[in-house]
């Protein structure tokens, strides 16, 4: 498999904030009522963000990246340290 082949083979649940946030919570094996206590919100707006309803405010971002141990650019993009 070569390089483009591998962006091509990327799961189209991690192609938004949301997919990424779940693949990472999952990947850390941390519950959302768990990461949304450690983040300072309900976990109903957790589950919206993971669930694409609903978006993270700015501020937010660079936590919930810390929370999940992803870079933030990887949160965004998809590009960057992802989890592990």
């Amino acid at each position: 498999m070569n390089f483009n082949d591998h962006e091509n083979a990327v799961c189209t649940q991690d192609d938004t904030i949301g997919g990424r946030m779940s693949l990472a919570r999952d990947a850390l094996d941390v519950s959302a009522q768990r990461a949304a206590r450690i983040v300072g919100v309900e976990t109903s707006t957790w589950f919206n963000w993971e669930n694409d309803r609903d978006a993270p405010r700015a501020n937010r971002l660079a936590m919930i990246a810390g929370v999940l141990s992803v870079s933030l650019s990887w949160l965004l993009t998809g590009r960057g340290q992802g989890p592990r």
